[in-house]
């Protein structure tokens, strides 16, 4: 066991784990942030992308010590004062979700892809998102909720 110290959603959380721990699992088993979804545990779907000092990390193939000191934002950390997020919003509007399951990870990646500014055109964001899968298929819908906010942010 060892301890770290994990800046989650701006708050700092001291946690005694084993090395071989994954970002995820602290996540949501140590800290009860269970926003952060386990798909597949491969990295293969992108439920459980969280943001690692604003770039998108899939946090079941990370290990909890390679964050330590590092800002983690989750699903949530999005929006503030109990108000959703502009991008959570946008996928209300655009009803750019079914199941809800992959919509965590889904909204976290598009907050990441548009500060990695990769969303000139509509292939790029797809292209950009192809690792964050939706069973349910709302992929139009999450497109057009995620160029929604592209031209709010004026990117």
């Amino acid at each position: 066991m060892q301890k770290i110290q994990l800046s989650i959603n701006e708050v700092q959380h001291e946690l005694e784990l084993e090395p071989n721990v994954t970002l995820l699992d602290a996540l949501r088993e140590r800290l009860g942030l269970t926003g952060t979804k386990k798909g597949c545990d491969f990295g293969q779907c992108g439920a459980c992308t969280v943001l690692v000092d604003g770039k998108r990390v899939l946090s079941c193939m990370s290990l909890a010590m390679m964050q330590a000191g590092k800002q983690i934002t989750t699903i949530e950390g999005v929006g503030t004062n109990g108000s959703l997020g502009t991008m959570q919003t946008a996928f209300i509007e655009h009803d750019a979700f079914q199941c809800g399951f992959c919509t965590p990870g889904q909204i976290v990646s598009a907050i990441g892809l548009i500060a990695e500014g990769r969303t000139r055109t509509d292939d790029e964001i797809r292209e950009a998102m192809s690792g964050n899968l939706c069973r349910c298929g709302a992929y139009s819908n999450i497109l057009a909720a995620i160029r929604q906010e592209v031209r709010r942010a004026g990117v």
